[in-house]
């Protein structure tokens, strides 16, 4: 008996002299995110054209008569494969301009507007898009007939949903730059669209002339890239001095 209660005595001791827990540390606040402005006074611009050689080249003609709605909607007039338009001089439409490397570092204030892409005479207009990681996508369906929008994107996920006319827009994000993510339709197989996300303001669609332009750019060494859908990806490196403008052309043997 003496025994045990002397055990007990050293138990309760021990307990008694044990330190006392330490409330846990409260969660730290996450760090606010820091956006770059630039600043106007030192800002320059990039101008250019992008063109193709030899001339210009005649558009293939889409045959819509799968699906009657969808030739109906353009009265008879053809409707043209748009992945390979030259205008004057060889100008080139829908090609991708966008400063790739430079801007490392850096982090753009958010958009807060949507893009959209349409679907309009059973064609995506644009046909080729650009926009900001994080962006609202906006998809309509002005058609009378069904749709199924298929981003097949890598980097980002991909998804496909159909749309059936009338039916509310659908609103997705890409939350990564991927350029670029091509877009088809699994009921109209004529139909593709090409979507760049980047994750800065820098980047244009050239026009049908081939012409395109960026604004707002601050003093930096860069490398400017064009993408097109048909002859590939070309890149420059460019050196952009304070409040210069910069001219720049591509060309595409």
């Amino acid at each position: 008996m003496k025994v045990a209660a002397i055990v007990s005595l050293l138990f309760a001791a021990g307990c008694g002299n044990a330190p006392a827990p330490q409330p846990k540390a409260a969660a730290e606040a996450p760090k606010a995110v820091e956006y770059f402005h630039v600043d106007s006074s030192t800002a320059g611009a990039i101008k250019g054209r992008v063109r193709a050689k030899p001339g210009k080249i005649l558009p293939a003609v889409i045959r819509m008569d799968a699906e009657a709605a969808c030739e109906k909607a353009h009265a008879g007039r053809p409707v043209h494969d748009q992945s390979l338009i030259t205008g004057k001089d060889g100008g080139l439409a829908n090609a991708f301009v966008y400063i790739q490397t430079g801007l490392e570092g850096k982090t753009f204030d958010p958009v807060t507007g949507p893009v959209v892409l349409d679907q309009h005479g059973c064609m995506y207009a644009p046909h080729v898009l650009g926009m900001r990681a994080g962006q609202m996508l906006e998809v309509k369906n002005s058609d009378p007939v069904s749709h199924n929008i298929h981003p097949m994107a890598k980097d980002n996920r991909e998804w496909s949903e159909q749309q059936s006319p009338g039916a509310p827009d659908l609103q997705r994000k890409f939350a990564r730059p991927e350029v670029m993510i091509p877009v088809k339709c699994d009921v109209h197989k004529w139909m593709r669209a090409y979507i760049g996300v980047v994750a800065h303001p820098y980047f244009a669609v050239t026009g049908p002339d081939g012409s395109f332009e960026l604004r707002n750019i601050p003093p930096g060494d860069y490398t400017v890239a064009v993408w097109h859908e048909k002859l590939g990806e070309r890149t420059v490196p460019l050196h952009l001095a304070a409040s210069a403008n910069a001219a720049l052309n591509f060309t595409y043997e």
